[in-house]
């Protein structure tokens, strides 16, 4: 085999991002994209012997204790789905919604943070809402585009707020605790969900035309509305999951699990639990952990050989050459890498190829890498939302109503990216909003 070495790092970065484009570009998944260029490089650049280093670093990836509480949120987030909670959450607020211009579409900006707080994976929120909020806000004859962008923004808010499945692989991939991620992301998230909610307001009242008020015919028809069935099981769940972690009573793996065990008793409680149920919510949260562990896997050792080339270094230099040596210069370029890799490429994959390498960066500039994972969340909501492949529009797409395009919803987007933009912007300004508590 030719000796991929006598080419330099410069040259193999190079040969390693072309065929990583090249492969993707035939449709091969990026868990099988990243594993086979690693083994590649591995046998090209150090020969033979080198593969049970690589190997060594999976078993570190995947033995991870703190990886146990992937799966369990994605659980609560499947078992959520799947009952009729976020139903009855979102009738429960209907009443003081629909009697403010616009609340409606704040009702459901609130009701995603709830969601949000409650699981931390943006695909269930995302498709709940867009059967639960989306068809409201039209039926009342909310301006298309603000029901649209309100509907999907709000379900990606999972990526910020905790227990976010984002701030966890970040967690275990920069080695920082992720209690203190959960403590840093909080804020920022609540910024990030309050600027939606100004917007919305404002908007509807510089165009009464695009949330007109109710009737009181139509307010009469809401019905009688179980307060205590809709709101005392989602705060339950709430104050248990981010309660024990905040007060220290447990950890975030021990948490994940108390947060599933509540989930299960309340559907039990209101009657919803079945064999079916839970098969599906099995079936579901496999499919996910096993998206996730495949691509994690492929990258872990994908970076590992870049590593073990000298990768890390050469990306180091070229990035601290490139801003001139200026700490907001190296941030900014970080962001640009993370925006264009976040709109090809899923953020697993583009946390667990790029963390390993720009969390040193940062340390050596001494920053905080709990800060960072902020801004890396956030960023991370943009391509959340941004085209071309922004997977909460393809989540929406998947239960809107069929006249909804998929260009149509990225347009509606755009006042929503502008204010992650703004947030994230902020963040990296003041770093006191994610780390004022310590």
């Amino acid at each position: 085999m030719f000796d991929l070495s006598s080419l330099g790092i410069g040259y193999g970065s190079l040969l390693m991002l072309v065929s990583m484009i090249l492969l993707l570009l035939t449709g091969m998944q990026l868990a099988m994209v990243t594993g086979l260029v690693a083994l590649v490089f591995a046998i090209g650049w150090f020969g033979i012997d080198a593969l049970p280093l690589v190997t060594s670093r999976l078993y570190s990836f995947v033995g991870g204790y703190v990886f146990l509480a992937v799966p369990m949120f994605v659980l609560m987030a499947a078992l959520l789905d799947r009952s009729g909670i976020a139903r009855d959450l979102f009738d429960a607020m209907k009443v003081v919604g629909r009697k403010v211009r616009g609340g409606v579409a704040v009702q459901t900006l609130v009701v995603a943070v709830i969601l949000a707080s409650m699981s931390g994976v943006i695909g269930g929120e995302t498709v709940l809402l867009g059967i639960l909020a989306l068809p409201q806000m039209l039926r009342l004859g909310y301006n298309r585009k603000l029901a649209i962008g309100t509907t999907c923004a709000g379900g990606a808010l999972g990526t910020m707020l905790p227990p976010s499945i984002v701030l966890i692989i970040y967690g275990l991939t920069a080695s920082v605790s992720i209690g203190d991620l959960f403590k840093s992301a909080f804020l920022p998230a609540l910024i990030l969900a309050a600027a939606y909610m100004i917007y919305v307001l404002i908007i509807c009242r510089l165009n009464p035309d695009y949330a007109p008020l109710p009737t009181d015919e139509e307010l009469a028809q809401d019905g009688d509305i179980n307060y205590f069935k809709a709101l005392f099981f989602p705060v339950l769940s709430v104050a248990v999951v981010l309660g024990s972690i905040y007060t220290g009573v447990a950890s975030v793996t021990e948490a994940s699990a108390l947060g599933v065990v509540g989930i299960f008793i309340s559907a039990w409680i209101r009657g919803e639990l079945s064999f079916d149920m839970l098969k599906e919510s099995a079936k579901a949260t496999m499919s996910t952990c096993g998206m996730i562990i495949w691509i994690g896997i492929g990258a872990t050792a994908l970076v590992g050989v870049y590593n073990l080339m000298g990768g890390i270094d050469f990306v180091e230099e070229t990035i601290l050459a490139l801003s001139g040596g200026s700490v907001m210069g190296t941030i900014l370029i970080m962001m640009v890498i993370l925006l264009v890799l976040g709109m090809f490429l899923d953020w697993v994959g583009v946390a667990l190829l790029t963390m390993p390498i720009f969390v040193p960066i940062i340390t050596n500039l001494g920053l905080d890498p709990v800060w960072f994972g902020v801004v890396f969340c956030l960023n991370m909501q943009v391509s959340f939302l941004s085209p071309p492949f922004g997977p909460a529009a393809f989540y929406l797409k998947s239960v809107a109503p069929k006249d909804i395009s998929l260009g149509e919803i990225f347009s509606s987007l755009l006042p929503f990216i502008a204010l992650q933009v703004t947030v994230l912007a902020l963040v990296i300004i003041f770093p006191e909003l994610a780390i004022w508590w310590k």
